[in-house]
């Protein structure tokens, strides 16, 4: 268990000058070691409270998955009301991910320093601020600009809900339980977002998308400051604003340089530039940490397997969900002809097996271990992929329903198995740092998805509908580019030209989605295999939760009279 106090903390019964009622706590210095500021700051709610605290950092997680897809659907919308240029549609689509996956180091490591509860009350307000100017803007300028305050309300909001959890749920059991929960979240905003905007769209403005987080955030930040228990880690040195600096802007070009390689290629300089730069800030800070006594980031958590490992599989669960459900929305559009909200209901399946991969990932883990839940994890997604290489031309409901389901349950179940290890493996008072590096793996791998499946997608599209008779290199080169832009081509030829590009740009599609997939499942039995490094059993040990604290057994003590209420006060809170 934690070296926390709650109100459930085993008494000192004995003790000279014990009163009925008196907490045992414990010491200063063990406290400061847990990650405390100050000896008497309380890192977890009382056992009553914690799944209360979960509910209102789940929730806060929703809105921010929520976010970054709810926009797709009301793109067509944005661009007849606003009438931004293609670079303007690109920014306000990719300002909010970008911004969100450069910033999530700098404000998880300052959460461990400052209070990771005052960064999260902090990041509602500056959501809840940031979706007003959105939903009212005017111009694209002035959307581009919500968007990326957006990105920064959510940088504030993702690390420091999950380095929270850590905090609340110290044992080991419980908090895989949290973690399954909040990891099914995750996949439910995100794939619920397409489903929840087609619906605004038709019923209402786009921006209404933005405006249903105005009622939620003004309701939990209240809540929140109320319920959260405040924590930071120990670090007691200046907090490294040049560090953080270094990080955020060598995030950002890594990630703008993976998105740029699905539309320019990796050898354009648009591509590698930023990409370079983004490596070469990364290794920079790195080695900036390496000697730093007080570090923003323990970089030596890397050399630990469980720990380098759970981040690798996480970004290669991301780069086959999020590369796979683009390419699957356009299937489902272009090929079938679905609607946006009827597109948005056949992804459902994918995260009702989410949740039911969260419900039962705690015993999962409890009786597989670590190695072969994520391994099997990863099989099964693999096992999905090659069964929708059966789809074609027609519509088949039922397998693309079995596909879904077993992709949603597979990636849940591996995604909970290394985001849990990952947290566990990682010292409380760099919970912070801990869960950036988490996120921004995800972002990471959810960036590397479309560029990486959305290349291969490409290069096995475009070759068929470069020579078409009656179509001019022009209009092929055009119709290249997309299946969509296909179709507009078509219709803008007619006769028996456009029908012979609509027939073969159909067909060439289908065919690069199985070679995409056949890519996708590649890769995942690589994960399965790099997973192998993973702890093969769960320790939830004393052992375990002593390592937290240096190895050393932590005595129990009592706190003087005269604070013990204050600090009755402050677990209350």
């Amino acid at each position: 268990m934690s070296g926390t106090t709650t109100a459930g903390t085993q008494r000192s019964a004995g003790a000279p000058g014990h009163r009925p009622g008196a907490r045992a706590v414990r010491p200063a210095k063990a406290v400061r070691r847990a990650g405390i500021a100050g000896p008497l700051r309380t890192v977890r709610a009382a056992p009553g409270n914690r799944w209360a605290v979960l509910v209102v950092l789940c929730v806060s997680l929703l809105l921010v998955a929520l976010d970054a897809t709810i926009l797709h659907i009301a793109v067509p919308a944005v661009s007849e009301d606003l009438r931004p240029g293609a670079m303007e549609l690109l920014w306000i689509v990719d300002a909010y991910p970008l911004v969100c996956a450069s910033l999530l180091i700098l404000f998880g490591t300052l959460g461990d320093r400052v209070g990771r509860r005052r960064v999260l009350l902090l990041g509602y307000g500056l959501f809840g601020g940031a979706s007003a100017l959105a939903a009212f803007a005017e111009g694209p300028h002035v959307l581009i600009a919500a968007r990326a305050l957006l990105g920064v309300g959510g940088a504030m909001i993702m690390p420091a809900t999950l380095s929270i959890l850590r905090q609340v749920f110290p044992d080991r059991r419980e908090r895989a339980v949290a973690i399954g929960i909040w990891t099914a979240v995750a996949a439910i905003g995100a794939a619920t977002g397409p489903v929840l905007g087609g619906f605004l769209i038709q019923h209402y403005w786009w921006g209404s998308v933005f405006l249903i987080n105005i009622p939620l955030m003004a309701l939990i930040l209240p809540v929140g400051r109320w319920l959260l228990p405040e924590s930071r880690g120990s670090g007691q040195g200046p907090w490294d604003v040049l560090g953080a600096l270094m990080a955020a802007a060598g995030v950002l070009g890594v990630v703008l340089g993976v998105k740029r390689a699905g539309g320019e290629g990796v050898a354009d300089a648009k591509t590698l530039l930023p990409l370079l730069v983004g490596a070469a800030l990364l290794v920079l800070f790195v080695r900036r940490q390496r000697t730093r006594a007080q570090p923003l980031i323990d970089v030596t958590m890397f050399a630990r397997p469980a720990f380098s490992t759970s981040v690798g599989c996480i970004v290669l669960a991301m780069l086959a969900l999020v590369g796979l459900e683009l390419i699957a929305v356009q299937y489902l559009q272009l090929v079938l002809g679905l609607g946006p909200l009827e597109t948005g209901l056949r992804l459902l399946p994918l995260t009702f097996a989410a949740m039911a991969a969260a419900a039962t990932g705690s015993y999962t883990l409890q009786r597989l271990g670590p190695r072969a839940m994520v391994s099997c994890g990863f099989a099964l997604t693999a096992a999905a992929v090659l069964v929708l290489t059966l789809m074609g031309q027609h519509d088949r409901p039922a397998l693309l329903t079995a596909g879904f389901v077993l992709l949603g349950f597979g990636l849940q179940t591996t995604l909970f198995g290394a985001y849990e290890s990952m947290l566990s493996e990682a010292p409380a008072e760099h919970a912070g740092g801990a869960a950036a590096i988490g996120e921004t793996s995800y972002q990471l791998g959810a960036g590397m998805g479309i560029a990486l499946l959305g290349s291969v997608m490409n290069a096995a599209y475009a070759p068929a509908v470069a020579r078409i008779p009656g179509v001019s290199p022009a209009q092929s080169a055009g119709a290249a580019n997309s299946l969509g832009e296909a179709y507009t081509v078509a219709d803008r030829i007619g006769g028996p030209a456009g029908d012979a590009l609509r027939f073969t740009a159909r067909h060439a599609f289908v065919h690069g989605l199985h070679v995409t997939l056949f890519v996708s499942a590649g890769l995942l039995l690589l994960g399965a295999l790099a997973a192998l490094r993973l702890p093969r059993l769960m320790d939830c040990g004393a052992r375990g939760a002593e390592k937290e604290y240096g190895g050393e057994p932590l005595p129990q003590v009592r706190l003087p009279a005269s604070r013990e209420h204050a600090g009755s006060g402050r677990a209350a809170r």
